[in-house]
């Protein structure tokens, strides 16, 4: 059964006739939700530093942002989760993820570096890819400049950023030269198909819907035949085996539920360490909405947990 504060939200959404993002040219979509954040998300907590910083990358430069905890000392070393926000590889920035990046940081007293990779339609796939992994590989060269421990670096984000986090922790095993040790992977994207049944049966009236993932699809990837690529579908390589430990979030009213699912399966199977987390009540993205969901911030200090039990342990 959908939470009532869910319910309520998908009312409501419907009463003042928010647009659907797939009916938005990219430009708008993006701004539309970047300006609506305000309305879902709670405000942004205090941190102990934050900085803009740049990666280079095959394609140029690469803004990041680097917060460390309330609690943490200016000179501290400390583990790192490398964020990659979600907005379906199409929307979303470092500030549509800002408070839940300073919420992580805060709960598992660690660093994170949001970055933010290049977006389609101008910037198709695999350049989010390209973006995302040389962002992670220069913070592994610069860690100790920024007071971060290169060898307790995890990698996370939601949805699009699931995605590329997943991916990601692939490329590292396979090039052996950048150590991760956890992924955080919120209701990730896994396969670029969009077949599992969890996608007809929440693909309409719960936020996101079959037609606003075609939408970001399109613009990602145009043509189908790029969908059996692991950098796009992360649950269809060979060899998920010798991948750092996961956490994998999904939705019950989430048409990506069934993929998280699979992949977290996927990864028990090839004898990795990975917990399922399964918010049954819930939709996609509602981590980002604290302020009108409680089971976000539960969702939250669970992720976060779990990030400082990985991280600090290693310590």
């Amino acid at each position: 059964m959908l939470h009532p504060q869910a319910r309520a939200l998908l009312d409501l959404i419907a009463e003042r006739g928010v647009p659907p993002t797939h009916t938005l040219p990219p430009a708008e979509a993006r701004a539309f939700y970047r300006d609506r954040r305000g309305f879902t998300q709670p405000a942004p907590p205090p941190v102990g530093a934050l900085r803009e910083l740049s990666a280079p990358g095959p394609h140029g430069d690469i803004p990041l942002r680097l917060y460390r905890p309330l609690a943490s000392t200016p000179g501290e070393v400390l583990p790192a989760l490398v964020y990659y926000h979600g907005g379906g590889w199409v929307i979303g920035d470092l500030d549509t993820h800002d408070t839940l990046c300073r919420e992580l940081a805060n709960h598992a007293g660690c660093a994170v570096v949001s970055v933010d990779y290049r977006l389609a339609p101008e910037h198709r796939f695999p350049t989010a890819v390209d973006d995302a992994i040389a962002a992670t590989r220069w913070l592994h060269r610069e860690a100790r400049a920024l007071h971060i421990d290169p060898d307790r670096i995890a990698v996370g984000g939601d949805s699009a950023g699931g995605n590329l986090a997943a991916v990601v922790a692939i490329a590292a095993r396979d090039a052996g030269d950048l150590p991760i040790v956890y992924q955080l992977l919120i209701y990730p994207a896994t396969d670029q198909h969009r077949d599992a049944p969890s996608h007809e049966r929440n693909g309409q009236g719960y936020l996101l819907t079959r037609d606003t993932m075609a939408y970001f699809t399109g613009h990602y990837i145009p043509d189908p035949a790029v969908y059996r690529d692991w950098r796009a579908s992360p649950l269809l390589h060979p060899d998920l085996s010798r991948l750092p430990p996961a956490l994998v979030l999904t939705a019950g009213y989430d048409p990506l539920r069934d993929e998280g699912i699979a992949y977290a399966h996927r990864l028990s199977e090839a004898g990795n360490r990975a917990t399922h987390l399964s918010f049954e009540r819930q939709i996609h993205g509602f981590i980002l909405m604290g302020k009108v969901l409680d089971e976000a911030n539960d969702a939250v200090r669970l992720c976060a947990a779990a990030l400082r039990d990985a991280l600090h342990s290693r310590g």
